[in-house]
């Protein structure tokens, strides 16, 4: 009978401890895309602004811009920085994208490995904004 109730205490324990962790992780699992985007300007110059793509841990905004056509600059005006950790990611990820895009010239790049989430959320900013450059 002592083991029963040892063993019942330990497993309403357990199960109290499993389904009440909370991780600083847990966040809202959007991906709407909010903000107006900026046109692109008839000559293929100038600065055009992606729209702010919501992801898991924030919104992900691209702004790129060019020059006959060609992509001279990107810029990320809005991303996750809510925390250390995301500014740690966010720090070493974003100029790794931002130099793979100029180096593409495309959207046509790959994630940053430990920034996924970001990731994702700069490419689809990134292709609203080639999109609407008509590139």
């Amino acid at each position: 009978m002592k083991r029963i109730l040892v063993w019942l205490a330990g497993t309403a324990t357990a199960l109290v401890l499993l389904f009440g962790y909370r991780t600083s992780l847990s966040g809202p699992m959007t991906t709407a895309t909010t903000a107006q985007p900026t046109r692109a300007p008839s000559s293929g110059s100038g600065k055009v602004t992606g729209p702010a793509v919501d992801t898991r841990w924030g919104p992900v905004q691209v702004e790129i811009t060019l020059d006959s056509g060609k992509i001279t600059a990107v810029t990320v005006p809005r991303y996750p920085d809510g925390n250390r950790r995301d500014q740690q990611i966010n720090d070493r990820a974003l100029p790794i994208l931002v130099r793979e895009t100029l180096d593409a010239q495309s959207a046509d790049i790959d994630t940053v490995s430990g920034a996924t989430v970001t990731s994702e959320g700069y490419l689809r900013s990134l292709q609203a904004a080639l999109d609407q450059a008509g590139k």
